[in-house]
């Protein structure tokens, strides 16, 4: 029995509540005496009645962003100083104050007062001023390394207020930048007779469904698939065509003179022509070897931008002309066509006794196209082409002598 109770002396004694040795303060509260989790309740409560009174604002311009007991809490040493305290001694604690997901707050702070920054800019119109240009503006962004630092330091000292950053999130380019990339880089224009009606509704309704198209790099326009196919239901009205070597009629007559015109335009302004057909007979608003035929969907026109940013492509008519300007950024060259005459094919010749049938005709031509490349003053010159345009045969009347005169018909007035 005296064994048994000894035992539960010395085990109980092993289990009994640790205790503060007497005359001890910490952060001047005396806690001797008292168990080491009742002194850890009293001092933390002190500390936590302290915090409770404080709060931490952050401004941000209009904006405050207030914190309290428990967002912000502590962290101290305050077991390490209970258990090695000695009789009769003063202690204060090392207590450090923190908000509670302080990263997380930082960023939702930083992310609700951005202001990107408004990057000059061009607007591409079909009509009026080419291009509307836009300044753009800087933006603004809280620093939030030192936001973060600075809430650290309030923390750490008196909880004063903080106040964020801000740092200039600057534009990336310029206007004038922008304003490079927007150049004419060339205007051709070809002429043809205004009092044609049905020819020009064709000129003009073809211009009309280019004008605006906008090619980005590497992409390439498709004449056919951009203006479409040529029909009474679609607006294109009967006018001169070429088909076969002749002159005739063909619903659709014109628009071989706005894809002419647009692949001088393009050629002029250094892109890649993919495709391209020459007519079988010269034409009259170009130069040999300068013409550029479509026809269904067989004869198309490709023009592919090789730069690296976009160019844009306008369409004009006037009372008798067609223009195509084409804006973007120069390649550093100059260009220019140079047409050459090579050789001739005579035009045969028949007789015809039907007076109506007398027609005059026309040489056919072999002649070659030239780009003249100038770059710093010297020039290259690259041959682009080699073409042969059919004669138009000469067809003689040979009835009664005094009838017998050239009064054919002149195959240059209109042209396809």
């Amino acid at each position: 029995m005296l064994a048994l109770t000894a035992g539960f002396i010395i085990f109980c004694g092993f289990y009994a509540p640790r205790k503060i040795p007497a005359g001890v303060q910490v952060n001047g509260i005396d806690v001797g005496g008292c168990a080491l989790i009742k002194a850890e309740r009293t001092v933390r409560e002190q500390t936590e009645r302290y915090l409770k009174q404080k709060s931490l604002k952050i401004k941000c311009g209009s904006a405050v962003y207030s914190f309290k007991y428990p967002e912000i809490n502590y962290t101290d040493d305050l077991q390490n100083v209970l258990k090695n305290a000695r009789k009769n001694n003063s202690y204060t604690t090392c207590t450090s104050y923190y908000l509670c997901g302080l990263d997380e707050i930082a960023t939702g702070i930083c992310l609700s007062l951005e202001q990107k920054a408004v990057e000059p800019s061009a607007e591409f119109s079909k009509f009026g001023k080419p291009f509307t240009y836009r300044e753009g503006s800087d933006g603004r962004a809280v620093d939030k390394a030192k936001l973060i630092s600075d809430i650290n330091k309030s923390l750490a000292g008196g909880f004063e207020d903080v106040t964020a950053s801000f740092k200039t999130a600057e534009r990336t380019e310029t206007l004038d930048e922008v304003k490079k990339r927007t150049r004419l880089l060339h205007t051709f224009t070809t002429y043809f007779d205004g009092t044609n009606i049905n020819r020009t509704s064709n000129i003009r309704l073809a211009a009309a469904k280019i004008n605006g198209s906008v090619l980005n790099a590497g992409e390439t326009l498709s004449f056919n698939y951009t203006v479409g196919e040529r029909t009474k239901s679609r607006g294109f009205l009967p006018a001169k065509i070429i088909e076969n070597g002749e002159f005739t009629e063909g619903v659709g007559g014109g628009v071989c003179q706005v894809s002419t015109t647009l692949y001088n335009a393009a050629v002029l302004s250094g892109l890649e022509i993919k495709e391209y057909h020459p007519h079988s007979l010269a034409v009259g608003y170009v130069s040999p070897s300068r013409d550029a035929m479509v026809s269904g969907s067989a004869c198309d026109l490709k023009i592919t931008n090789n730069r690296k940013t976009p160019v844009y492509i306008r369409a004009a008519t006037s009372n008798g002309s067609v223009t195509f300007d084409i804006y973007g950024e120069s390649d550093g060259n100059s260009y220019s066509f140079k047409s050459q005459v090579v050789g001739s094919v005579p035009a045969p010749e028949e007789t015809t006794d039907d007076k109506d049938k007398a027609r005059t005709g026309k040489d056919g031509v072999l002649s070659e196209g030239y780009l003249i490349i100038t770059r710093n003053g010297y020039k290259k010159s690259v041959k682009l082409r080699k073409d042969k345009y059919k004669p138009v045969k000469k067809v003689v009347y040979v009835g009664d002598e005094s009838e017998n005169t050239e009064n054919g018909e002149q195959l240059v007035a209109e042209n396809p």
